[in-house]
């Protein structure tokens, strides 16, 4: 079977939380051009889904994602079309970056290239010990995407983003957790169950404070009033405030 029939995104809604699974197994989870063209569609579809308040992506098995199938990037995949494959790349970046919930990579295995990218792109990363992660375009004489070394810049600084960029070199998990790249490490056979909790918080919090906060981090400041609007004329504020009055657990309601 052509291994590029077997590439495809897999996903889930369960209990506030969307799984998406990158699965490309004969290929590490690499991304064909095709997987890179849908992602956007289906990150839109979940963020427009009530039920989901916050996004996992993660890989099939025991990698999260080994790049681009370059294949696609020679046009041999046959699925890339008259599309720039790394314009796709960055447009699936795009999409997962601009998530209006919160986002997290569960990462494990090989976490290099393209994967790198999307895992940048979330606005958390968790990875179990053992994974490896790298930013490869100086292997194929690739100019990185300015949208994507900005990104990267932003979480790892200058000089990181440049040691990654210029070398081309894997560094492992504790040095990724040092660099700033990873939120947090955990031990093996750790990783899935601590998704699992820390999700759990995510969903069980205000969207209105989340999406707020989202946006300040990510260098949009201009909308302070209209948030601060928001939350003046909604019911977050009262039901947090009231919850902790009462000792009990709040029940959020607005939605993005």
């Amino acid at each position: 079977m052509d291994a590029a029939q077997d590439a495809t995104l897999l996903h889930t809604v369960a209990d506030g939380v969307a799984t998406v699974v990158i699965s490309h197994p004969a290929k590490r989870n690499a991304m064909t051009a095709a997987m890179w063209r849908a992602l956007p569609e289906l990150l839109a579809g979940l963020a427009d889904d009530p039920a989901v308040r916050t996004l996992v992506l993660t890989g099939a098995g025991a990698t999260f994602c080994a790049g681009a199938d370059i294949s696609s990037l020679t046009g041999d995949a046959g699925d890339a079309g008259a599309d720039d494959p790394r314009a796709l790349a960055v447009a699936a970046e795009e999409a997962l970056a601009a998530f209006s919930k919160p986002t997290l990579a569960a990462i494990r295995g090989f976490c290099v290239g393209g994967g790198s990218q999307l895992a940048a792109a979330c606005d958390l990363r968790f990875a179990e010990e053992g994974a490896s992660f790298g930013v490869t375009p100086a292997k194929l004489g690739i100019v990185y995407p300015a949208s994507s070394t900005r990104r990267l810049a932003g979480l790892v600084g200058p000089a990181w983003a440049k040691y990654l960029l210029f070398s081309a070199e894997l560094i492992g998990a504790e040095t990724a957790l040092r660099a700033g790249f990873l939120n947090e490490l955990l031990p093996a056979g750790q990783l899935d169950k601590r998704v699992a909790e820390f999700t759990r918080i995510l969903a069980s919090r205000s969207q209105l404070t989340q999406a707020a906060a989202k946006e300040f981090a990510d260098g949009r400041t201009d909308r302070d009033a209209y948030w601060q609007g928001r939350a003046a004329a909604g019911e977050d504020t009262a039901e947090g405030v009231a919850a902790f009055l009462e000792r009990r657990a709040p029940r959020f309601t607005w939605t993005p």
